[in-house]
This record gives structure tokens, sequence and C-alpha cells, in this order.
């Protein structure tokens, strides 16, 4: 029943993530990618922070799991200089500073490693909620949660990268779906090699806590931090907060299973 779960978890995230994308125009996606950047800031450091890591240090050596958790910052941070770990959601229109033909430029000479680092991402993804629901199925369900947030806006703008740069919606939309298929074979994979190994169930949450708290302040913060009127900062806050409190109700219900 686990395995199901994570199946369907992985394999939800990932459609539902590229059928939005799909359903809307570049400019509604501009707008949409924004308000949900801030949505998932507050979804992933909440999870990680008010979720997983309570769950993982639960009974276990504070140092060692402080001291992954350091080792998964640092890991992480590694993968995405090496362009393995991609979690960009800026593109043309998105109300940044970017250069014209800069969605071009990045998926074209870049495009490839644009795929592989999404493929890569989403593997990883899956691997994170098989472990989760191995914990706790309600903390599998949370987890997917807080990546089905973060993978919206990121789709969202790498479809709006592909499009900008001349593919078509549907070849665009193809890509995206089969990158997000890597979360499915790490979901099963995960589910398969992590299973046996109990023991090392709360270091592999501290893991996915790790990148949940990178992407969260690597990314989705800095972007919000440009001069806004005040108006425009309350939205951001709004959002932000809608995020932190839909991970409180979800800890109230993970909670209630306990």
């Amino acid at each position: 029943m686990i395995l199901f779960y994570i199946v369907l978890a992985t394999t939800a995230g990932g459609v539902l993530s590229v059928l939005i994308a799909a359903s809307l125009t570049v400019a509604m996606l501009g707008r949409v990618v924004k308000s949900l950047v801030s949505l998932s800031a507050g979804v992933l450091l909440g999870t990680a922070l008010l979720h997983v890591l309570p769950e993982a240090f639960e009974g276990h050596d504070p140092q060692a799991l402080f001291a992954t958790l350091l080792g998964g910052l640092l890991f992480f941070w590694l993968l995405e200089k090496a362009e393995l770990y991609r979690h960009d959601h800026h593109h043309e229109g998105d109300g940044h500073d970017h250069h014209h033909h800069s969605d071009a430029e990045r998926a074209g000479r870049g495009g490839l490693s644009v795929l592989v680092g999404d493929t890569v991402h989403n593997f990883c993804d899956g691997v994170i909620i098989a472990t989760a629901f191995l914990v706790n199925p309600s903390l599998g369900w949370v987890t997917a949660m807080a990546i089905l947030a973060h993978e919206i806006p990121q789709e969202a703008g790498d479809y709006i990268v592909l499009l900008n740069a001349g593919f078509s919606r549907a070849k665009a939309l193809l890509y995206n779906a089969l990158s997000g298929l890597a979360a499915v074979v790490g979901g099963v994979l995960g589910y398969y090699l992590v299973g046996p190994f109990e023991a090392a169930l709360p270091y592999l949450l501290v893991v996915a806590s790790s990148s949940f708290i990178y992407v969260a302040v690597a990314d989705l913060l800095p972007q919000l931090q440009q001069r806004l009127s005040w108006r425009d900062t309350l939205v951001q806050v709004a959002w932000l907060g809608a995020g932190l409190g839909l991970v409180l109700l979800a800890t109230s219900g993970l909670h209630g299973a306990h």
C-alpha cells in the first residue's frame, strides 16, 4: 500500500504541475509564478522546520543529525554548481530585470543542462517522498504537498522559457512531463533501496529537509527581497503566510494521526 501511495503522490505531483502550466497563457503564468514563489517558500520552510525535522530528531542523536543537515546543505549547493539541481523560477516577464531573449539563451545553449538538472531534481524529490512515506504515511502526504507547491512554479517557469525559446506548446509540455516522470522513478527506487535500512530514515529525512531549506533560502527568499509597493509587499507576505498556514493545518492532522 505504501508503494501505491508513493507512485500516486509522485505521479500526481508531476502531472498536476505540468497540466497547470499547460492550461494557462504565458501572461497568466507570469503572474501565477510570482505568487506561487511566495507560497512555496512558506510551504517548504514550514514543512522542513515544523514537520520533517521534528520527526527526524525524535529520539535520535541531535549532533549527528545537525551534521547531516550541514552536509545536506553543502551537497545541494554543490549539485547546483554542477547545474544538476536546478530550481530556477526566473524568466522574461516575471517582473524581474531580464534582458530580451534571455529565455531563448537559457533554453538554447543550456537547454540540455536545464532538462538534465530538472530530471535530477525530480528524481531527488521522488526519493524524498518515498522516505517520508516509509516513516509515516501522513508525513509522506505533507512532504508531497510541499514538493508540489514548489514544482508548480518551477515547471511553469520552465514551460515559459521553452515557449519563449521557440518550442511548440506540445513539445514544451512533453519535455516537462518526461522530466517529471523522474520523480516516479526516484520514488519507486527509494522505496526498495531505502526501505530495508530503517535506521537510516531519520538521516534521510534531514537530507530532505536540507533540500527544502536550501531551495527556499538560496532561490525563493532572495526573489522576495526586491523593492515593492506596500500593496505588493502585503500580497507577497499573505501568500507566504498562506503557505505556512497550509503546513500548520497539515501539522495538526499529522499530530491527530499519531
